[in-house]
């Protein structure tokens, strides 16, 4: 029988995590096939999506809690549906909540489980790597501090590196960007990524346009480009553009084209989150910025083990950007801290440094990496016996 892999991807950013992993395992067995949850470039490479991905998508804790029953039902019928198939092996993409549970049961069955991206057990809660102990067989890391974690848990893991790091290139080219944008080569540009959902860009649109205000004021040569990932967040921040009358601001909004703005810029102004880890790939300096709700920042704060949230920050082991977060977060500040780099060349020459040593110790070829630790488990699932696990 030809090889068969379940898979489990929640989101677009796990739909392509997959797809690269397949591909990079029918490169060394070209005859397996892969079911499960999964989007539409899994399905390019063909993955036989049972369910799509988005149906795996909420948006913060109330929505889950409204999905709960429905998202439980879908994982409950694939699990029935893996112990009867009994593939070779399954592999779980990011969307712990939903598959750490998913692959305890699935490794109890014999059946060998492996988790591809480490939940973020070094930043807060921590206590998650005992139940991650009895859930997998096997832990695929992209940041090279994570799997020392989980040697000292007893749990195999291997480090694959980032693959954004494999797909950015090592010199970014401003020039090229900014022709693809249309942009002036003569002027400075500010790329403002006040974040990809919809309440990022509720808490801070209005904040970024008033940053934009004040180092307008300072520097007429200067521009903004705000890369929106959506229509509806595109629509958020038009209208905080109205309630600030800020029509004479130099700011063009864009759709998508994230990389290519930050590309471009002199200087980024960036939630916390995967966006300031390719904003550091494609060595610019950067200012890190998030506000949430009190109640959420209190909580989360309190769990956090790092003086850091930023990634930037977080893989360089030291505070090479600014982040400013919460009530920290005010235009006046915000601008001050875009300031410093607009006026020091040597500093970003130097934080460039930094980045380019970031970038090739993340860059590792991500999907062949992560295949050749999966491959030993395939056709050999009836030679491996798992610990106890929950039914």
């Amino acid at each position: 029988m030809a090889t068969r892999i379940a898979m489990v991807a929640g989101e677009a950013s796990g739909d392509l995590l997959a797809s690269h992993l397949i591909r990079a395992i029918r490169q060394e067995i070209p005859e397996a096939k892969f079911y499960g949850i999964g989007g539409p470039k899994m399905q390019a490479e063909g993955f036989d999506a049972l369910w799509p991905c988005e149906r795996l998508a909420v948006h913060g804790y109330v929505d889950a809690l409204k999905r709960y029953r429905e998202l439980a039902g879908i994982r409950k019928a694939l699990l029935r549906r893996v112990r009867a198939d009994r593939p070779d092996a399954f592999i779980g993409v990011d969307a712990p909540d939903f598959n750490l549970w998913l692959e305890g049961r699935i490794r109890s069955s014999g059946i060998p489980a492996i988790h591809f991206v480490s939940p973020s057990i070094w930043a807060w809660r921590g206590g998650r790597i005992k139940g991650i102990a009895r859930s997998v067989s096997h832990m695929l890391c992209l940041f090279p501090f994570e799997p020392a974690l989980y040697e000292k848990a007893g749990i195999p893991v291997s480090y694959v590196g980032h693959p954004l790091a494999d797909v950015f290139p090592l010199a970014p080219d401003r020039a090229a960007a900014r022709e693809l944008l249309n942009l002036p080569t003569d002027c400075r540009i500010v790329a403002l990524l006040p974040g990809s959902r919809q309440s990022e860009v509720r808490n801070l649109a209005a904040t970024y346009i008033e940053t934009a205000r004040l180092l307008a004021e300072r520097h007429p040569d200067i521009g903004f480009v705000v890369p929106l990932a959506t229509r509806e967040t595109r629509a958020l921040f038009e209208q905080a553009l109205h309630a600030a009358d800020a029509g004479e601001l130099p700011i063009r909004l864009l759709f998508g084209h994230a990389v290519e703005a930050m590309t471009a810029a002199d200087v980024v102004l960036v939630a916390s989150g995967t966006a300031s880890l390719e904003a550091a790939l494609l060595k610019r300096p950067m200012v890190i910025s998030y506000r949430i709700g009190k109640w959420q920042y209190r909580l989360m704060k309190r769990m956090a083990y790092l003086p850091w949230v930023g990634l930037p920050n977080i893989l360089c082991n030291d505070s090479v950007v600014p982040e400013l977060l919460q009530d920290d977060a005010t235009p006046q500040a915000l601008a001050d801290a875009l300031d410093r780099w607009l006026n020091d060349p040597d500093a970003c020459a130097e934080l460039a440094l930094r980045f380019d040593a970031l970038h090739r110790e993340l860059r590792q070829d991500t999907a062949g990496r992560a295949a050749a630790a999966i491959l030993p488990y395939l056709n050999r699932s009836s030679e491996w016996k798992p610990s106890r696990q929950p039914a």
